[in-house]
């Protein structure tokens, strides 16, 4: 049954006005993500330290806004009452002639210093002090109790007070201590209270950072494991850290144990195909060799043997290899005297410490795909390498025909040939530039084509190092 027209109104406005304010604090989140520290520990310390300031601060209000404004009352009310009494006895007793045995009484029962100033006038009053709460709580009890003209100076003298009371035939000038009308040791409370909180908020800081580091160690773990590298790790730290830390080894182990059969498997496959291979180039050495169909049988079995080496080392990507300091910018001169020595033209640019911890050998093949399918192609073909501080770029150009970018993708995918603009691994499998991705993607990075300033295919390499 459909709602009447008037309640469906009623729910759009209802539903409008629940909308503002969660656009506003949808706003207000994002905002709040943006300007939040984004690291797990800086988080953690905003939830420990924020409560506990708010905290401070709450009580140190509660105790200056109640307790110490309601001492400091009761005690300038005692002061105003004693000068209000002082001077009841001076205007309703006769006195010497200077007061003095009424002074002598104020300072030794009163621990106030009076005297009376004849024919003088109250000084012009003073600026009131800013955040000055006995300046506002003395002179309203002195008002209500005393009931005379006065003037009062609580800044003046850091230890003492002064207040002056106009009387009908003299000034009456008070000095008194400022601990006798204010609370004076109120810093020690607060003293206490923020020393005690940044006791605790280092102690909170140095247990939570013994806690942070094990994911730390595990992130970095897994980080290693990423880039090829063996990682020096052991689950510490909180059960549930432990827990994923764990979780995380037995991970590690199970992803090693699927290689080590898919390599012992390849292995097998690969000794049986060689024997049949072998079977092949015997029967075809028993053959005449003027005949026309036993050269084309050569010719398809020694194709089959590269294929099937090829496929071997796609499959394998040297998982068994450990990865080790190497310094690119010596293997990158091997490769480059390897080319020119088959009469290729090479040039090679490096720049910066290329020293980088990768699995020499899988790195080695890399270049040499890239660098082998550049000059297949090219007649020029320039090696770069740079490092920074988060990613080693290694740089493959030619000046060949290029790859249209839609199909710089496609080339990546194993057995995928072009038979226009370039037939990379021409006379292979085409599983070079798979090779070589898979490679470089073990050690955490990738292999992307681009547009090379030499007019042909550039192959970009990064790594994380």
């Amino acid at each position: 049954m459909a709602a009447p027209p008037g309640v469906r109104s009623a729910l759009t406005a209802i539903g409008a006005a629940l909308a503002i304010p969660a656009r506003i604090w949808r706003r207000v989140a994002r905002w709040l993500g943006s300007v939040m520290p984004k690291g797990l520990y800086a988080r953690s310390l905003i939830i420990i330290i924020a409560p506990m300031l708010l905290l401070q601060s709450v009580i140190a209000y509660v105790f200056l806004e109640r307790h110490y404004q309601t001492v400091t009352r009761r005690m300038s009310a005692a002061v105003s009452a004693d000068i209000a009494a002082l001077i009841d006895v001076y205007e309703s007793y006769p006195q010497d002639a200077d007061a003095t045995t009424l002074s002598r009484i104020a300072a030794d029962r009163l621990g106030m210093d009076i005297d009376f100033l004849p024919d003088e006038r109250l000084p012009p009053p003073q600026p009131k002090p800013f955040f000055s709460i006995l300046d506002g709580v003395l002179s309203e009890e002195i008002r209500k109790q005393v009931a005379r003209p006065f003037w009062i100076d609580t800044v003046g003298k850091s230890s003492l007070i002064e207040i002056r009371v106009q009387l009908d035939r003299a000034v009456m000038r008070i000095l008194a201590r400022r601990s006798l009308a204010y609370a004076s040791n109120s810093h020690i409370f607060l003293m206490w209270m923020f020393g005690t909180a940044l006791v605790l908020m280092a102690v909170a800081i140095l247990f939570l950072r013994n806690q942070i580091r094990p994911v730390l160690r595990l992130a970095d773990a897994a980080e290693d494991f990423g880039k090829g590298r063996e990682p020096n790790f052991r689950p510490r730290g909180a059960a549930e850290v432990r827990r994923a830390g764990v979780a995380f080894l037995e991970m590690k182990r199970r992803i090693e144990r699927a290689m080590e059969q898919r390599t012992t498997m390849l292995n097998g496959v690969s000794h049986d195909l060689r024997t049949i291979l072998t079977r092949f180039k015997l029967s075809l050495a028993m053959m005449p060799e003027d005949d026309p169909e036993v050269a084309d049988l050569h010719r398809d079995v020694d194709e089959m043997s590269r294929m099937l080496e090829a496929y071997l080392a796609f499959a394998r990507g040297d998982a068994e290899e450990t990865a080790d300091e190497t310094d690119i910018g010596d293997l990158l001169e091997d490769v480059q005297l390897d080319l020119e020595r088959v009469g290729h033209n090479v040039t090679l640019t490096a720049s910066g410490d290329l020293r980088v911890k990768v699995r020499e050998d899988a790195f080695r093949r890399l270049v040499v795909n890239l660098a082998s399918n550049a000059a297949r192609h090219g007649d020029n073909v320039a090696l770069g390498a740079t490092r920074d501080a988060r990613w080693l770029v290694v740089t493959v150009d030619d000046d060949g025909p290029g790859v249209p970018p839609e199909q710089r993708e496609e080339v990546f995918k194993p057995f995928v040939r072009l038979d226009e603009a370039r037939n990379q691994d021409e006379g292979g499998s085409g599983l070079g530039l798979a090779i070589a991705r898979d490679i470089a993607r073990s050690h955490g990075g990738d292999v992307v084509l681009q547009d090379s300033p030499l007019g042909g295919l550039r192959a970009l390499v990064r790594v994380p190092v």
